[in-house]
């Protein structure tokens, strides 16, 4: 969130160093910021600087189906910023179901972690990850630390909180949209063949399909099936909008091989399959199907339809009841499907009804019907491309629990300032840093978790140099024993070398460089104001050979310009042998905000490239999922043919000392 500043004032310094760059003084009024997720393995996290002149850019794997607003599911790479998920919301009382907005989207690379519910559900995270149980919010894994620093983390007494295990969708094949079709049109269709005389005629002939609905997905849906089968029918106004009723339309035909076609389609199979099952339960339901106030029937006045429904039901393993309505002309009878929440969800996912109105539970509290209690936590011994999105909510759910989400240049436009020149010519200095960090952390609320510097705005771009907030920050932290890390582009890191061992003596600290290109060309291109890639390297052999950790992250990865395989291998090269704890690339992202500057440049410095940059990917945030898997196991194998530094063997995690206030603190707030 933005910080709340107060007493601005503006500078500008017409230097060589800093010609052209508009320094706004600030004085925060808070200056740990709670991130909304684990992008990286800590959820706090202090940016000194907004803006910077280094400019250029946690967590489950990709796979992990994420429950949507439309009822559906999505995987957790492919989802999109502007997507709408399930979220919660805390309403004094209950927590509750609420749909959500992705407002971004991140990919890193992490240890994995696979944790085992009792109802079988598997969900692969990092150590930081934190999921909501019946005892609040929770890591994955705890420290080895112990007091009041020790965060909470799964054990094998939490039960976790949502709807369990998120079924699989239906595949839409021949069978699904042959039972769909017979669901659908036996449910609400009219089809027939008519012979009638007129006086001085011959007989006519008429045969007839007519589908109308008020609701147009189950109906182009069901158009759209008709076409896969090589059956064409027009769309027209059934009936306009009067009053409270609302307006309906229609699909036809009247060509007598098309009405043929349709009643073989929807003949009952003599052995359905599975597939047919699912589309034919997906159809009805859509036809004749109601939920509300968690309740799911489907209603039908023909005894045969409510034998096939509830034989489908009972293959599928769902529980029913049957029930009859009165006061009809014609009884009705109605199947009602047993189960909470959990089996209402299942039967969406599993038949896939089009209908979204009839399959939202926005507002339900959230209640444990299923067992999610933990049965296991495993490390799965290696680390993999994961992801995390951020929501209005703050969490989402995924595989069916309750889970936490996870800034650098749109953070720009919450200052009323763009997200590119201003970002990089426009930097707002929180001068009173380290004084409201020293209060912050004696208050009594403060646990004493990770703080991580770098995830928004580099702490050692060239301004730190003029202001050296970032080294009274560590200094502080220092004071407090207060774990923290760095990611930075920035040598003037090894300034404050002696203040980082000092600090790695009493509490953990890691460090991580970027350094996306050692190709003299790309950088001055990509990265102008920067240090000279070969100088970050040097900087992270002297970190390491500190004795304070530091990786390297490889990004981005700009294709056409810093993708090649000798390009690569170099950056490899160079980092494994300066003792990087680890090598990881990142492909290029474009996020709103960054495309448009992205794309901007590019057409400048690579013209010849746009046109590829387009393709790879088109109006999406990330490349493909196979070119960002490509990208990694390539650079991983790059890694595993290099010999390993010393720096890179395992070293025995410290103890850090306590810090001097040893209470326990109150757990804060994450709703």
């Amino acid at each position: 969130m933005p910080d709340q500043l107060f007493e601005v004032a503006r500078r500008t310094f017409d230097t060589p160093s800093f010609r052209g760059i508009e320094f706004i003084e600030t004085e925060a009024k808070s200056i740990i910021n709670h991130v909304p997720g684990n992008r990286f393995p800590f959820s706090w996290t202090i940016n000194a600087y907004r803006g910077c002149t280094h400019a250029c850019k946690f967590c489950m794997v990709g796979s992990t189906p994420i429950l949507m607003a439309d009822g559906r599911t999505k995987l957790l790479e492919e989802i999109v910023v502007g997507d709408r998920v399930y979220g919660t919301t805390f309403d004094g009382k209950y927590r509750r179901y609420t749909t959500s907005e992705v407002l971004a989207h991140w990919e890193t690379f992490k240890e994995a972690y696979r944790v085992t519910l009792e109802d079988g559900t598997e969900m692969i995270a990092s150590g930081d990850h934190r999921f909501l149980t019946t005892r609040g919010w929770k890591h994955v894994i705890g420290t080895e630390w112990t007091g009041p620093i020790r965060r909470p983390h799964l054990t094998l007494n939490n039960k976790l909180m949502g709807v369990g295990k998120l079924a699989s969708p239906p595949e839409h094949n021949d069978e699904y949209r042959r039972g769909y079709l017979s669901g659908m049109i036996r449910g609400d269709g009219h089809i027939g063949h008519y012979s009638y005389e007129r006086p001085g005629r011959t007989v006519g002939d008429v045969h007839r399909f007519r589908l109308a609905l008020v609701d147009f997905e189950a109906l182009r849906r069901t158009k759209e099936f008709l076409a896969s089968a090589s059956v064409t029918t027009q769309e027209f106004v059934f009936h306009e909008a009067v009053g409270n009723q609302r307006s309906a339309r229609a699909i036809r035909t009247s060509a007598r091989a098309s009405v043929e076609a349709i009643e073989q389609l929807i003949r009952w199979p003599t052995r359905p399959s599975d597939d047919w099952v699912k589309g034919f339960l997906g159809g009805v339901y859509d036809a004749e199907g109601g939920f509300n106030t968690l309740i799911l029937r489907i209603s039908n006045s023909d005894h045969e339809m409510i034998r096939v429904i509830c034989r489908c039901l009972s293959r599928l393993g769902f529980a029913y009841a049957l029930e009859e309505q009165k006061g009809f002309n014609k009884p009705i009878k109605v199947v009602r499907l047993l189960g909470g929440l959990h089996e209402k969800l299942r039967f969406f996912l599993t038949v896939d009804p089009a209908i979204t109105r009839k399959r939202t539970f926005e507002g339900t509290a959230i209640k444990c019907t299923v067992n999610l209690k933990v049965a296991s936590i495993e490390p799965l011994g290696l680390s993999m491309p994961m992801f995390d999105i951020t929501t209005t909510t703050g969490d989402f759910i995924a595989n069916g629990v309750v889970s936490h989400n996870c800034f650098a240049r749109s953070t720009h436009t919450f200052l009323d300032m763009n997200a590119g020149k201003d970002f990089e010519t426009k930097i707002v200095v929180k001068v009173n840093a380290p004084q409201l960090l020293r209060k912050e952390l004696r208050a009594k609320r403060w646990k004493g978790e990770s703080i991580a510097m770098g995830t928004n705005t580099d702490p050692y771009q060239r301004v730190e140099g003029r202001y050296q907030l970032t080294k009274g920050i560590i200094e502080t932290l220092v004071e407090f024993r207060n774990p923290f890390s760095i990611l930075t582009k920035g040598t003037l890191i090894l300034r404050d070398l002696e203040l980082l061992q000092e600090a790695a003596s009493v509490s953990e600290v890691t460090t991580a460089f970027s350094i996306p290109t050692l190709d003299e060309d790309a950088w001055r291109k990509s990265e102008p104001g920067t240090p000279h890639p070969r100088k970050r390297v040097e900087a992270v052999k002297k970190l390491n050979d500190a004795g304070i950790p530091c990786g390297v992250l490889i990004a981005p990865v700009l294709p056409g310009i810093s993708g090649g395989e000798a390009q690569l291998r170099e950056v490899v090269e160079a980092c494994v042998g300066a003792g990087a704890t680890y090598v990881v690339p990142i492909l290029l992202h474009l996020r709103p905000k960054v495309r448009e500057v992205y794309m901007e440049w590019l057409q400048d410095a690579y013209p010849e490239l746009v046109t590829t940059y387009e393709r790879l990917y088109g109006s999406r945030t990330y490349a493909s999922k196979e070119a960002r898997a490509a990208l990694s196991k390539k650079v991983a194998a790059m890694v595993r043919q290099q010999p390993p530094s010393p720096a890179q063997r395992p070293r025995p995690r410290r103890k850090p000392a306590p810090r001097p206030r040893a209470e326990p603190t109150e757990q804060l707030s994450l709703l």
